[in-house]
C-alpha cells in the first residue's frame, strides 16, 4: 500500500516506507558488494543511498508489490556499480576495471575475479538476443530474488525461470570467455 500511495505522489509513504524497505536495500547492496575488492571506495552505504536517491527520481512508477519493488531496487544497485567500474576503468586510462569476485556457490553463474563491466556488457548482448534470460540473471543474482519471486515478477513459471537461469549462466560464460568478442 505505501508503495502505491508513494507511486501516486504521497511523500508521507515514501517516509514511512524507508524504515521498512531499508534493511532488505541493505541486504541487496551487501550481496552486490561481496564480491567487490577490499578497500572498494563504494561501501554498502554508499550503495544503498545512491540507489535510495535514484529510485525517489521514479516516483511515476506503478508500483505492482514488494518484490517489483526490490527487482527495481536491484537493477538501479547493478547500475550504479557498473557506471561505477566504468569510471574508474576510465580514470586509470585504458588499465583493466578492477575486479569482482563472483560466488560460485551462491549462484553458479561466471566464474570468479571477472570484471564486472565486463558481465554487464554480456549481459545487455544477452537482453538482444533473449530479454527475459537477461532479466532472470539480473533478479536473481543481483536482486537475490528466489526462482519463485523471479516468477511471479516475470509472470512466468518457476520451471520457466530454472531453464532461462541455466541456459543464460551458460550464454554468459561463453560470452565472458570470448572477452566480449560478439560476431554479428
Amino acid at each position: 500500500m505505501l508503495l502505491q500511495a508513494w507511486g501516486q505522489g504521497e511523500d508521507a509513504a515514501l517516509e514511512q516506507m524507508i524504515p521498512v524497505v531499508y534493511k532488505e536495500l541493505r541486504r541487496i547492496a551487501r550481496r552486490n558488494m561481496a564480491g567487490e575488492r577490499q578497500g572498494h571506495t563504494l561501501q554498502t552505504t554508499a550503495l544503498v543511498n545512491e540507489a535510495y536517491l535514484r529510485l525517489i527520481d521514479l516516483r511515476k512508477v506503478n508500483w505492482q508489490d514488494r518484490v517489483h519493488f526490490f527487482a527495481i531496487s536491484a537493477q538501479v544497485m547493478r547500475h550504479i556499480l557498473v557506471d561505477f567500474a566504468r569510471s574508474r576503468r576510465y580514470q586509470k586510462r585504458g588499465g583493466g576495471a578492477h575486479k569482482v569476485t563472483l560466488d560460485e556457490n551462491l549462484m553458479g553463474l561466471i566464474a570468479p575475479h571477472h570484471d564486472l563491466v565486463a558481465l554487464d556488457d554480456a549481459m545487455k548482448a544477452l537482453a538482444e538476443v533473449d530479454p527475459r534470460k537477461s532479466k532472470v540473471v539480473e533478479l536473481r543474482y543481483f536482486g537475490g530474488l528466489s526462482v519463485e519471486e523471479t516468477a511471479e515478477v516475470l509472470q512466468v513459471t518457476p520451471r520457466t525461470v530454472l531453464y532461462d537461469w541455466r541456459l543464460a549462466k551458460l550464454w554468459l560464460r561463453r560470452e565472458m570467455a570470448r572477452g566480449g568478442r560478439y560476431d554479428a
